[in-house]
C-alpha cells in the first residue's frame, strides 16, 4: 500500500489515496501505521476517498484508531495532495472536499504547480457552553469556553484559570492531567481542549490536547474555536495570529455570519509503501 507522509505545522498524518489504494480496516491500519516506533509514525491516517459531492473526501482516523470528523491541518494536505497529483485541473484556486462535518471550501495559493498554502472556510463556530462554563479538572476548579467546529472543543485561557498555577502554555504539563481534560464526564465523546495565552488582541499562544491522540503540535479546529471563543468573551479581535508548537495558523473570525476562516501551509514529507497485513 502506497503513503504519503504530509504535515501542517507539524500536525502529521499518514495519506492514502483510495481512489487507487483499499483500505479494509482503517482502524486498526491508523493504529500500526501512525505509531512512530514501530510504523510511519504520525497523529493519525487520513484516507482521500472519492465523493459525488465534492472533488474528494477526507476520511479521518486519530492515533487510537477512533474516527475523527474533522481535522483543520489534514484537510489543507489534503487539498495540497489533490491538487500537486492532478486530481483536479492546474488552473483551479479553490477545491471543495466533503468531511463528516459538511463540505469545506478551500483557497488554494500556489507556487511552479504546487499548492503552498490554502485559506479554509471551517464553516460556523458553534457555542456549546455558557460563556464561560465552570468545571473541576484533576481537583481544580476552571472555567471554558465550548465551541463545536466540526470537533468538540473545550477552551482554556490562562488568565481565567489561576488553578492552572501557570502563565505561559509552555508551562503545561500534560503528563499530569491531559487525560483528565479529554475523557471529563462533561463530554461524553471526549473532547479537544485548548490553552490559551494571550499576547494581544490579535496574537496567542496555544497548546492542545487532542482526543484520540493526546498532545498535538497544531491543531485547526482547536486554533479556530480559540479564536472564536475569545471574540464571544471579548478578549480577541476577529483577525488572530496563533501560535502553535508546530507552526503559526492565521484565523479570521466573521462576527456577523459565525464562519471562521483558516489559512496554513501544507507540506508533502516523503512517500512509501507500507504492507497494510
Amino acid at each position: 500500500m502506497k503513503f504519503t507522509k504530509m504535515q501542517g505545522c507539524g500536525n502529521d498524518y499518514v495519506y492514502v489515496n483510495c481512489f487507487s489504494e483499499t483500505v479494509v480496516h482503517p482502524e486498526e491500519l491508523a493504529k500500526k501505521i501512525a505509531d512512530r516506533h514501530y510504523g510511519v509514525g504520525g497523529d493519525g491516517l487520513i484516507l482521500i476517498e472519492p465523493s459525488d459531492k465534492a472533488d474528494a473526501f477526507m476520511h479521518m482516523f486519530n492515533l487510537d484508531g477512533s474516527e475523527g470528523n474533522m481535522c483543520g491541518n489534514g484537510i489543507r494536505c489534503v487539498a495540497k495532495y489533490i491538487y500537486d497529483h492532478g486530481m483536479i485541473p492546474a488552473d483551479r484556486t479553490e477545491t471543495t472536499i466533503e468531511t463528516r462535518s459538511g463540505l469545506k471550501n478551500i483557497k488554494l495559493y500556489t507556487k511552479d504547480g504546487k499548492m503552498e498554502q490554502a485559506t479554509v472556510d471551517m464553516g460556523v463556530a458553534v457555542l456549546t457552553s455558557s460563556l464561560p462554563e465552570n468545571i473541576t479538572v484533576h481537583g481544580m476548579s476552571l472555567s471554558f469556553i465550548g465551541i463545536d467546529v466540526g470537533n468538540p472543543h473545550a477552551v482554556y485561557f490562562l488568565q481565567d484559570n489561576p488553578q492552572l498555577h501557570v502563565s505561559k502554555v509552555s508551562d503545561l504539563d500534560f503528563s499530569l492531567y491531559g487525560k483528565d481534560f479529554e475523557t471529563h464526564p462533561r463530554f461524553p465523546e471526549k473532547v479537544n481542549s485548548e490553552f490559551i495565552e494571550i499576547l494581544s488582541r490579535n496574537e496567542i499562544n496555544f497548546r492542545v490536547y487532542e482526543r484520540g491522540s493526546g498532545e498535538t503540535l497544531a491543531c485547526g479546529t482547536g486554533a479556530t474555536a480559540a479564536v472564536a471563543a475569545g471574540n464571544m468573551a471579548g478578549y480577541l479581535d476577529p483577525e488572530v495570529l496563533v501560535h502553535l508548537v508546530g507552526g503559526d495558523l492565521k484565523i479570521k473570525y466573521d462576527e456577523t455570519s459565525g464562519h471562521a476562516y483558516m489559512t496554513g501551509p501544507a507540506v508533502s514529507v516523503f512517500t512509501g509503501d507500507f504492507p497494510e497485513s
